[in-house]
Protein backbone atom coordinates (compact mmCIF):
# COMPACT_ATOMS: atom_id res chain seq x y z
CA UNK A 1 0.00 0.00 0.00
CA UNK A 2 1.28 3.63 -0.68
CA UNK A 3 0.15 6.52 0.72
CA UNK A 4 0.58 9.72 -1.09
CA UNK A 5 0.25 13.20 -0.09
CA UNK A 6 -1.34 15.82 -2.98
CA UNK A 7 -1.09 19.35 -2.97
CA UNK A 8 -4.20 21.09 -5.22
CA UNK A 9 -5.99 24.01 -5.52
CA UNK A 10 -9.15 22.95 -4.16
CA UNK A 11 -11.46 25.11 -6.51
CA UNK A 12 -10.05 23.28 -9.66
CA UNK A 13 -12.87 21.44 -10.74
CA UNK A 14 -10.88 18.58 -13.21
CA UNK A 15 -8.58 18.21 -10.08
CA UNK A 16 -11.49 17.39 -7.95
CA UNK A 17 -13.44 15.13 -10.67
CA UNK A 18 -10.20 13.40 -11.00
CA UNK A 19 -9.49 12.78 -7.29
CA UNK A 20 -13.03 11.55 -7.02
CA UNK A 21 -12.73 9.20 -9.62
CA UNK A 22 -9.81 7.32 -7.88
CA UNK A 23 -11.88 7.14 -4.62
CA UNK A 24 -14.75 5.55 -6.85
CA UNK A 25 -11.87 3.17 -7.96
CA UNK A 26 -11.25 2.23 -4.36
CA UNK A 27 -8.63 4.39 -3.42
CA UNK A 28 -8.93 5.57 0.62
CA UNK A 29 -9.13 8.84 2.03
CA UNK A 30 -6.92 9.49 4.71
CA UNK A 31 -7.58 11.93 7.67
CA UNK A 32 -4.52 14.39 7.57
CA UNK A 33 -2.38 13.96 10.87
CA UNK A 34 -2.49 15.89 14.40
CA UNK A 35 0.69 17.23 15.53
CA UNK A 36 1.39 19.52 18.39
CA UNK A 37 3.60 22.56 17.63
CA UNK A 38 6.74 21.08 18.85
CA UNK A 39 6.49 18.26 16.54
CA UNK A 40 5.42 20.49 13.52
CA UNK A 41 8.94 22.81 14.31
CA UNK A 42 10.79 19.20 14.27
CA UNK A 43 9.56 18.04 11.19
CA UNK A 44 10.08 21.88 9.85
CA UNK A 45 13.97 21.56 10.59
CA UNK A 46 14.03 17.85 9.57
CA UNK A 47 12.69 18.38 5.97
CA UNK A 48 14.90 21.43 5.84
CA UNK A 49 12.34 24.53 5.83
CA UNK A 50 14.08 25.97 8.54
CA UNK A 51 17.64 26.60 8.31
CA UNK A 52 18.51 28.58 11.11
CA UNK A 53 17.26 29.26 14.28
CA UNK A 54 17.12 32.46 16.30
CA UNK A 55 16.94 32.76 20.23
CA UNK A 56 16.72 35.87 21.93
CA UNK A 57 19.14 37.90 23.71
CA UNK A 58 19.98 37.60 27.18
CA UNK A 59 16.97 34.73 27.26
CA UNK A 60 14.62 37.28 27.55
CA UNK A 61 11.59 37.39 25.47
CA UNK A 62 11.52 40.14 22.10
CA UNK A 63 9.70 42.89 22.98
CA UNK A 64 8.10 44.95 19.64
Amino acid sequence: MATLTLNYDDKNTLIKSILHSAILAGATEVAAKKMSPLDEALEDVRLGRISTVCTPKNGKKNRE
